[in-house]
């Protein structure tokens, strides 16, 4: 089976890994990680990646030019595989399904309706014939029944056993990815550090592939602490974690690190975010468990409060107990991983 895939980002990547491992004789054309197996791609990630509003205005007559080098090698495909990045892959759906009516375009890793524009909704069912989500929520945004939850795929990918012994004293930082999260969250940490005192063991968690140029210039004072490029390797070994934000706070979650969110976004981001938008949840975790059962899983600091003696009273006031507790709802919740239920539904003929 030959499968057209667009698959942008890095984290889409990984869970297209873990599909793959229950397909047979699949044959992977399109965007995805050069380093994957099943095929060569059209472009590499590395190629798709954009740096802000700017670089994404210079680079959108190429994206036009890509999507329609999409469309063409479509006509060799079985079927149709978008993977999160909905910027991208949602008008590429809709120029497939113009294209080749016929041709089934599944979307897995659906975009967050939930948090903004859930109009696209009606688009993603039009031009679309399976939606694959990874939130048990999501799938009651999409009115005409195409939307399935298949499960999580971090319940796939994460294979990491804490020892509480182990884990006495240390705690692990995590200014997040972007540069504009780190610069801002990094002279916090450095403090927290050092008011924390040297009976701790402090991880920082660096992108493994940041150069030794970029985490000098990025992480001032790195230097004390240990630096850790693998954030399941880190969040075994923690007792505790402060997080920026992502992913990062559902993992900790899963694998049953307490932490605190603390994140500091530009002003007029954050205006857009909580009073246009309404958003009034940052944090993966606490979202899936408001629309659980209307409770939330660890505390977010935001803005202005991310201070040095907050974050303190973080580490020695939260409850280990009750989030032990949330943290088993929230994994009972999702339920189980999504890849084998990917591949199944890919697969069938």
């Amino acid at each position: 089976m030959k499968i057209l895939v667009s698959a942008l980002e890095p984290s889409s990547n990984l869970h297209l890994k873990e599909v793959l491992k229950h397909t047979q004789d699949v044959e992977l054309i399109g965007i995805f990680d050069k380093h994957i197996d099943n095929g060569t791609p059209l472009y590499d990630i590395s190629e798709m990646a954009i740096m802000g509003v700017v670089d994404a205005i210079k680079k959108l007559r190429w994206f036009f030019k890509v999507a329609d080098e999409m469309v063409e090698l479509a006509k060799d495909a079985d079927k149709v595989l978008l993977m999160d990045s909905s910027g991208f892959n949602l008008p590429l759906a809709k120029k497939l399904k113009t294209a080749y009516p016929d041709k089934e375009i599944i979307y897995y890793i659906l975009p967050q309706i939930w948090a903004s524009r859930p109009k696209r909704a009606i688009k993603l069912e039009q031009y679309c014939d399976k939606l694959l989500g990874i939130l048990p929520f999501e799938v009651d945004y999409y009115p005409q029944g195409k939307a399935q939850y298949v499960g999580h795929p971090l319940l796939d990918e994460i294979d990491v056993h804490r020892i509480e012994e182990d884990t006495k004293n240390v705690i692990a930082f995590m200014p997040g990815s972007r540069k504009s999260e780190i610069t801002r969250l990094m002279p916090i940490f450095l403090e927290l550090r050092r008011k924390l005192g040297n009976d701790i063991r402090p991880l920082l968690v660096i992108p493994p592939s940041f150069s030794r140029n970029k985490i000098a210039k990025l992480y001032r004072g790195n230097r004390e602490f240990e630096v850790v490029r693998d954030t399941h390797e880190a969040l075994k070994r923690a007792e505790f974690a402060f997080i920026c934000s992502g992913t990062a706070t559902l993992e900790a979650a899963l694998i049953g690190v307490p932490f605190t969110l603390a994140y500091i976004a530009k002003k007029v981001d954050f205006f857009i975010g909580t009073k246009l938008l309404g958003i009034k949840q940052v944090g993966l975790a606490n979202i899936i468990l408001t629309n659980y059962n209307n409770t939330t899983l660890h505390n977010e600091i935001l803005q202005e409060e991310v201070t040095v003696d907050k974050l303190l009273k973080e580490y020695y006031n939260t409850d280990r107990e009750i989030f032990a507790q949330k943290a088993e709802e929230l994994r009972t919740y999702l339920g189980h991983g999504s890849s084998q239920n990917v591949a199944k539904i890919i697969m069938e003929s």
